[in-house]
């Protein structure tokens, strides 16, 4: 029995029209050697952690083996790019490996990352380098140890050649796991060359798989599209809550189960700047942190305008109607865990409104704020709080509200800090630190990769030995600006 046995391959893709796919056998890297491997994603697989130290997993991880049952392929969808359609999209740089079905009935596809061209790679070398390969291995874990909606990542590979990019870079691969890589774009993909009967056999897909509830019915469709609404919506509060900026949410880039999906060029906030901008070739800011709520709503309407054959106009405005509700309520109930409110007052919108644009006034380093908030002690000075806030009268003012606003619940101070300990990360994956793991990565020390993946999967805890990480960034690592080339 070889050591990837638990590995057993289907491919329900494969049971779709073809045009939504194209057969490819991935080209191996040169030489690879194991990154990273992550045992929490391994255990989605009931895979062996062990597993990860032999050379069947290396060659099978850096694209030199096809593992029986799997059978590779790339899928072809569209998407609109900076809010402009392109119909030459699909998987230029992946390939879907199969589905795996874990002992709990759990299904996650297997995506390989790196594998070289197919027909979708419109001249590129198909090839992703180690630095994009360890930014998503890592920000994907510590996405999902915030709780928030997201693939996973199973290891990241690196081979022995060199591709230009903006510089040489050395060549990876990642193995990111999903329970659907079906995005918005396959749709608008179906809608906009007119194959409808695909599109309805694609939409019947996903409801069979992600959403057994709604088939056979008759408004499935319109249920598939409020679920999908109802998700998106969600993600994007938490991002919002967390002071996540994705960087690219073109529609392709766009999960139909509402996880996030694709990190290019992302970043967490250091400082509070509702304006930020984390991607350097977003010259208009269409994709900056304060829009992403309204391209959110602007990239499901690109998918309602793909459902209109299947859902009546009249019923797609009334969906997309709900979205911005659940966007709200659901980001005010994060906020008001991170504040540590337990009920619901009239007056807290506007408490948590004037302590974002406090924030965002004095340029104040958010997770670390929000840290030291858990410490708030009610009537008293919280001299290190205001300390942070330039305007430290408006700050004054604030507190005052706040200490009044715990009171109004009986609010204990000891008891309160426990729970906001809880919705308040002593770490995120700021991009200084990514930087410092894929400079060391690339001299062949992969330990602070290694380091990154612990702690970020585990964010709310103290880590004392790692202290060095929760600190603010140095100035060369201060309001990084990161490509989107992999």
């Amino acid at each position: 029995m070889h050591t990837l046995q638990p590995l057993a391959f289907d491919n329900t893709w494969l049971h779709l029209p073809d045009s939504l796919w194209t057969r490819v056998d991935p080209k191996g890297l040169k030489n690879p050697q194991l990154v990273s491997f992550n045992p929490a994603a391994a255990e989605l697989l009931d895979l062996d952690p062990a597993a990860g130290r032999s050379d069947e997993f290396l060659a099978f991880a850096s694209g030199n083996l096809v593992l029986p049952g799997s059978v590779p392929l790339a899928q072809k969808y569209t998407g609109h790019q900076f809010g402009v359609y392109n119909p030459e999209l699909g998987d230029g740089r992946g390939l879907l490996l199969g589905e795996v079905r874990n002992a709990r009935g759990e299904k996650w596809d297997l995506h390989l990352k790196g594998a070289g061209q197919t027909p979708y790679s419109r001249g590129s070398d198909g090839r992703a380098v180690l630095r994009s390969s360890i930014r998503e291995y890592l920000c994907s874990e510590a996405m999902h140890g915030l709780g928030i909606p997201t693939t996973r990542a199973l290891c990241v590979v690196k081979g022995s050649d060199t591709v230009w990019r903006e510089e040489p870079e050395p060549v990876a691969t990642i193995i990111r796991l999903a329970e659907t890589h079906t995005r918005f774009g396959h749709f608008e993909y179906l809608y906009y060359t007119q194959q409808h009967d695909a599109l309805l056999q694609l939409a019947d897909h996903v409801i069979a798989h992600h959403f057994p509830a709604h088939a056979g019915k008759a408004d499935r469709h319109g249920l598939l599209l409020r679920d999908v609404i109802d998700r998106t919506a969600r993600m994007i509060a938490h991002w919002q809550a967390v002071g996540f900026n994705h960087g690219v949410m073109n529609t392709d880039n766009m999960s139909i189960l509402g996880v996030t999906f694709d990190y290019g060029p992302f970043a967490f906030f250091d400082e509070y700047d509702a304006r930020f901008i984390c991607n350097h070739s977003d010259h208009a800011g269409r994709y900056a942190f304060h829009r992403q709520p309204q391209i959110g709503l602007w990239n499901l309407n690109a998918l309602a305008h793909a459902f209109s054959k299947l859902v009546p106009r009249e019923q797609l405005v009334e969906l997309l109607q709900g979205y911005e509700g659940i966007l709200v309520n659901t980001f005010l109930g994060l906020m008001h865990d991170k504040l540590g409110l337990r009920e619901r007052h009239e007056s807290d919108d506007a408490l948590i409104q004037e302590l974002l644009d406090l924030l965002h006034e004095s340029k104040t380093d958010y997770p670390i704020f929000m840290r030291m908030l858990c410490d708030f002690r009610s009537g008293e000075s919280n001299t290190a709080l205001r300390d942070s806030i330039v305007n430290r009268e408006r700050f004054t003012a604030w507190a005052a509200n706040y200490s009044a606003r715990l009171l109004l619940e009986n609010s204990v101070d000891d008891e309160r800090a426990a729970r906001m300990r809880l919705a308040n990360p002593k770490y995120v994956l700021r991009n200084w630190l990514l930087q410092v793991a894929i400079d060391k990565a690339r001299a062949g020390d992969y330990s602070e990769v290694d380091l990154l993946l612990k702690v970020m999967q585990q964010p709310f805890a103290e880590w004392p030995e790692h202290e060095r990480l929760a600190a603010p960034p140095p100035d060369w690592g201060k309001r990084m600006e990161i490509s989107c080339s992999s």
